[in-house]
C-alpha cells in the first residue's frame, strides 16, 4: 500500500485536505490525534510524562493540562525535546500497528512534524500543503484564538516553508479559496491510484 505522509506548518488547511481524502474512501490516520490517544488518563505515556515533568502538569482530575505542558515546552526547547522523545516514539508505533490494518491502495497520513522529525522515510511520498506565512497567522489567530508572539513561536519552531517545499513530492497550494482545493485533492487522488496499481 502506497504511503502519502501529509504534512503541513500550522494553520496550513491539513486537516481539511485529510478531509477531502476521507471523503474520497481513502483511509486517514492522523499522528495529532494519536498522540491525544497516548496521553489520556490510564495509558503509559500519560505517567511517563508526569514522571518526567512533574504532577504540575495534571489537571485536579488526573488528566493532562495541556494548556500548562504547551507553555512548558514552547519556552523550552529541552523540555520540548524531552516530551517529544517520550510521545514520538510511541505515535510511530501506533501508527504502524495501525497501517497493518488498513486494506486500501494507498493511505494518507498526517504528520504535522513528519519533516521535524526527520521520518519522511516511514512514507513513501511526502505531500505539502502550502500557504504563506501571513495567512497561516490570520487564520491561527481566528481558529485558535492565540496571541500573536505565541503563533509565531510555533512557526518558528517548524522548519521553514521553503525547506517543505523543496521536500515536497507533491504539493497543494491553500493560499486561498480560490485555488480549489478538492480538485487538487482529486487530481493527486487519481495519481496516488495510478502509482499504486503500477507498484502491484
Amino acid at each position: 500500500m502506497l504511503k502519502v505522509g501529509l504534512t503541513g506548518g500550522i494553520g496550513c488547511g491539513k486537516s481539511t485536505v485529510a478531509g477531502i481524502f476521507s471523503e474520497l474512501n481513502i483511509p486517514v490516520l492522523d499522528a495529532d490525534e494519536i498522540a491525544h490517544r497516548l496521553v489520556e488518563k490510564g495509558q503509559p505515556a500519560l505517567v511517563e510524562i508526569q514522571q518526567a515533568f512533574g504532577a504540575a502538569i495534571l489537571a485536579p482530575d488526573g488528566s493532562l493540562d495541556r494548556s500548562r505542558l504547551r507553555d512548558l515546552i514552547f519556552t523550552n526547547i529541552r523540555e520540548k525535546q524531552k516530551l517529544e522523545s517520550i510521545l514520538h516514539p510511541l505515535v510511530y508505533q501506533t501508527l504502524q500497528s495501525e497501517l497493518a490494518l488498513l486494506t486500501a491502495p494507498y493511505c494518507i497520513i498526517s504528520i504535522p512534524l513528519l519533516l521535524e522529525t526527520g521520518m519522511t522515510h516511514f512514507v513513501d511520498r511526502v505531500l505539502v500543503i502550502d500557504c504563506p506565512v501571513e495567512t497561516q497567522i490570520e487564520r491561527v489567530k481566528i481558529r485558535d484564538k492565540l496571541t500573536l508572539a505565541r503563533i509565531q513561536s510555533i512557526i518558528d519552531n517548524q522548519v521553514s516553508r521553503a525547506f517543505r517545499k523543496a521536500k515536497a513530492d507533491d504539493l497543494i497550494d491553500n493560499s486561498n479559496t480560490d485555488y480549489r482545493l478538492a480538485e487538487q485533492v482529486k487530481k493527486l487522488h487519481n495519481l496516488y491510484l495510478s502509482i499504486s496499481a503500477n507498484r502491484d
